[in-house]
């Protein structure tokens, strides 16, 4: 089968990191999110993907073909016009044999296997608080009945979190076109939402699969909680003399650590160098450089440099004095 990823979108929740490298390309937990996804799609035995690519593509190319001995295709996209007209280009490589589509900002932790065995199409879900934020799916218990993009008064908090199994491949292709054709449009974008919807509207079953290990990296704190739990289920490994390190982190084997004391949940990445710092709960990317901070819940982008400053203090006990 053939996967397709979307992975144009521009980042601007995660600026200034966004704005020199695509918001799939940046790290968590000791590689890009985008290496994550595609490594769960080759434990599944796909290597066939497409990558929808749009702002910085370029860097997308350069990591898939340096990176991964998969059938990669890349389609540009020229329009930010939503995620349902970036499918819509991807027309030719929806054919006959089933596909699955993942958003490029999702890492994802399930078995699969029932899934992509499944008689019908299926979109991933998982009960979320505030379903506005999200599409959303009605069901009768067993069959989607509605979709719904992000709505102002949910009937449901069963979101939509950016896994769609679709084997009605040619009604698929056939609803994309229908979508655009008619300029059927959601917050002015074409959405996947809609799509899927006409696809109900012709009456194809579709289903929901519970999706418990989905973890978003659409902002800086939803990317900081997923290193979080995913460094913790990764080992930690220090054999520097001169650093402290306190479990959960990922350091590469290629970083340079000295006189620090790093973690927990610290993710520090290819040839970045820190120096007499104390890190923890942040991502340090790729040949980044950090000397004499104090981080916490900090991102540091790739090839940026941070050096910080130590003060002298002079602080009493101000108890006597009313403060």
């Amino acid at each position: 089968m053939k996967a397709i990823i979307p992975v144009a979108g521009i980042g601007t929740r995660l600026r200034p990191h966004t704005h020199t490298a695509p918001k799939a390309l940046l790290h968590v937990a000791g590689k890009p999110i985008l290496g994550h996804i595609i490594d769960e799609l080759i434990a599944y035995n796909i290597r066939d993907i497409v990558f929808i690519i749009g702002f910085l593509g370029d860097q997308i190319i350069e990591y898939v073909k340096e990176n991964y001995n998969i059938k990669a295709s890349f389609i540009e996209q020229k329009e930010l016009k939503g995620l349902g007209w970036a499918i819509h280009l991807a027309q030719e490589h929806i054919i006959d044999e089933p596909i699955l589509i993942i958003l490029g900002d999702t890492i994802f932790e399930m078995n699969l296997t029932e899934v992509l065995r499944s008689e019908y199409d299926s979109i991933g879900t998982k009960e979320v608080e505030d379903p506005k934020r999200f599409g959303i799916a009605e069901t009768d218990g067993k069959f989607i009945t509605k979709l719904v993009e992000k709505p102002e008064k949910p009937t449901s908090n069963l979101a939509l979190v950016g896994l769609y199994y679709i084997k009605s491949t040619e009604l698929f292709g056939r609803c994309l076109e229908e979508l655009v054709a008619k300029n059927i449009v959601t917050r002015g974008e074409y959405q996947l939402t809609d799509a899927l919807g006409l696809m109900l509207r012709h009456k194809c079953p579709i289903t929901t699969f519970n999706v418990d290990g989905w973890y978003d990296c659409g902002k800086k704190e939803s990317l900081l909680e997923t290193n979080r739990y995913l460094l913790t289920q990764i080992k930690t490994i220090n054999g520097r003399s001169d650093v402290i390190v306190i479990p959960p982190v990922y350091v590469s084997p290629s970083a340079k650590i000295k006189n620090s004391v790093i973690g927990p949940y610290v993710s520090i990445a290819d040839e970045a160098v820190i120096e007499s710092s104390v890190i923890k709960d942040s991502i340090i990317s790729s040949n980044a450089e950090v000397r004499h901070c104090l981080l916490d819940s900090s991102l540091v982008g790739s090839c940026s440099s941070y050096i910080g400053h130590y003060h002298k203090l002079n602080l009493g006990d101000s108890s006597e004095i009313g403060v």
